[in-house]
């Protein structure tokens, strides 16, 4: 016997968060459960505004479609609709016990506030030192300073850097004069430092510092391929799709000898266990991109090891969908 529910939940965000010049105040989205005779599994659905290409009620409708026919015996079938796809993908992986569980939870911290303060943490760290930066945000020259005094301060550390395509070819040209040619190689990559590919392979080429691809994996003239100065991709699954769809993309993106890092999309500390599961299983040489949490102010059903956050209970959300 089959059954199926829909959980809404709304989480507050910390203020101050802006995506694409919109501020975010809350992360919205849904949980799942799935039921077959003894067996469980459950998955997150949150399409992240400014970046999913649905909204949640399109989301919503896609998911109560797809659990009713599941209910009555059809298999779930690939869907479009990309945060719904992973969603459904892990309550199925659950289900089937495909998801191995895990003790131990690894993140590349996302180095925000005091830099005095980030420095003793990183240099006070006996786990693996590396770590990720958000750049573009100020002018390239202060990105360049400090991330150069990062380097110069952790002798072991190593940084991934996000510039989303902020900048143009000048400014990514001014980032790196700041950047100390010893210590460029310890840039594991800069994801998508210009607004074009274009001008972002150029910059490798110029500069010697690595790129990855995050936007450009997710548009649909994508092709990946081994470029020169290209060391990465980032998976963002929310934003990707179904769990085969991420496993094909890794799987080929190792036979070019390409990094993948499975990062976040805002999700709840629910999604975020899942994506820390799904990385061992996955990719488990690579250190995530999962030091989001910190930007909530609550967790939900499922709590992050460590974190001090209140958790919310299943009985505190809404279950707003069921079928039996």
């Amino acid at each position: 016997m089959r059954k199926a529910a829909i959980y809404q939940f709304s989480l507050p965000l910390e203020t101050g968060i802006i995506l694409r010049q919109q501020r975010l105040k809350s992360r919205d989205g849904f949980l799942i459960h799935l039921q077959e005779n003894s067996s469980h599994g459950w998955g997150e659905i949150s399409p992240l505004p400014q970046f999913s290409v649905e909204t949640l009620e399109t989301a919503r409708s896609a998911l109560q479609t797809s659990l009713r026919d599941w209910c009555q015996g059809a298999a779930i079938k690939e869907c479009d609709i990309p945060s719904v796809a992973f969603g459904l993908s892990c309550a199925q992986a659950e289900l089937m016990a495909e998801l191995p569980e895990i003790t131990h939870y690894p993140k590349a911290p996302l180095c925000t506030g005091d830099l005095d303060e980030l420095i003793l943490q990183l240099n006070a760290a006996n786990s693996e030192k590396v770590a990720k930066v958000k750049v573009g945000f100020y002018e390239s020259v202060r990105d360049g300073m400090v991330v150069n005094l990062l380097l110069d301060a952790v002798p072991c550390l190593r940084l991934r850097l996000d510039a989303n395509r902020s900048w143009n070819p000048s400014q990514a040209a001014a980032f790196a004069k700041y950047i100390k040619p010893a210590n460029r190689a310890r840039i594991d990559f800069i994801e998508e430092p210009c607004k074009t590919m274009h001008d972002s392979l150029a910059f490798a080429h110029q500069t010697g510092i690595a790129i990855a691809w995050d936007e450009s994996v997710r548009e649909p003239t994508f092709q990946l391929k081994k470029q020169p100065g290209v060391s990465a991709i980032i998976v963002k699954p929310t934003l990707l799709g179904s769990l085969n769809r991420c496993k094909q993309l890794i799987d080929n993106a190792r036979a070019l000898g390409l990094e993948t890092v499975i990062s976040s999309s805002l999700e709840s500390s629910f999604g975020l266990t899942q994506l820390a599961r799904i990385a061992s299983w996955l990719t488990p040489q690579t250190v995530p991109g999962l030091d989001t949490l910190s930007l909530h102010q609550a967790q939900l059903v499922r709590q992050w090891p460590e974190s001090s956050l209140p958790l919310i209970g299943l009985n505190e959300l809404e279950r707003i969908w069921q079928h039996e």
